[in-house]
């Protein structure tokens, strides 16, 4: 059975673009798998753990050798491991926070990035050291730009850290099936912005299509 993992980001609830595009996502995705399940998971507005010194100590101890506290530490870890392990398909709506992703979502990385559980190091391996464990999923990254011409040739495409970031956290996973959908000039709106958002949703339903 198909699963959906849908992971909002925005602070954001109803002014929220990647809101609406994840929104739009989820109702066709509903029309090709009626039978599918879908587990939201909500990041802008839930406080996510950032990973300290007892984590990291819980983290590298084997599982047979944790004690309690070690596993209360890495409870909701394993919750969301458990959710990224379980769905066939993750769809995460996401703006541009100063260049980058909102810091909730890498909290969420740091989280659900486990040594010889989501991913292992291969030392050497071309491309990349990291052998993700998770590679039987297809991604798509719903992303929101307040400016514009941050996408590929776009005179700011260099200070654009968001695509990259998170197609190479995703690889760490074993995810490599990526697509992407863009949005720009939220904070600018004009025609140019409603021309955007026509593209954006127009391309969300060719996904369907």
């Amino acid at each position: 059975m198909e699963q959906l993992l849908v992971i909002n980001t925005s602070p954001q609830l109803s002014a929220s673009y990647s809101r609406q595009m994840t929104e739009r996502f989820v109702q066709l995705w509903r029309l090709r798998y009626p039978s599918g399940e879908i587990i939201y998971r909500e990041l802008g507005n839930q406080p996510i753990p950032h990973v300290d010194e007892r984590w990291v100590q819980a983290a590298f101890t084997r599982p047979e050798d944790r004690d309690q506290q070690q596993k209360n530490t890495l409870a909701f870890s394993d919750e969301l491991v458990s959710e990224l392990k379980q769905a066939t398909q993750i769809v995460i709506g996401c703006p541009m926070h100063n260049l980058s992703v909102p810091s909730p979502l890498k909290a969420y990385i740091d989280q659900v990035i486990r040594m010889g559980i989501t991913t292992r190091l291969v030392p050497g391996t071309p491309g990349s050291p990291y052998a993700g464990l998770l590679n039987d999923k297809k991604a798509y990254l719903l992303l929101v730009r307040g400016g514009h011409g941050y996408e590929e040739g776009g005179a700011y495409a260099h200070m654009n850290f968001q695509e990259p970031y998170l197609t190479a956290a995703l690889g760490m996973l074993g995810i490599h099936d990526v697509t992407m959908v863009s949005l720009e000039y939220t904070a600018i709106g004009g025609g140019q912005f409603d021309e955007a958002f026509k593209r954006a949703n127009s391309r969300i339903d060719a996904l369907f299509c």
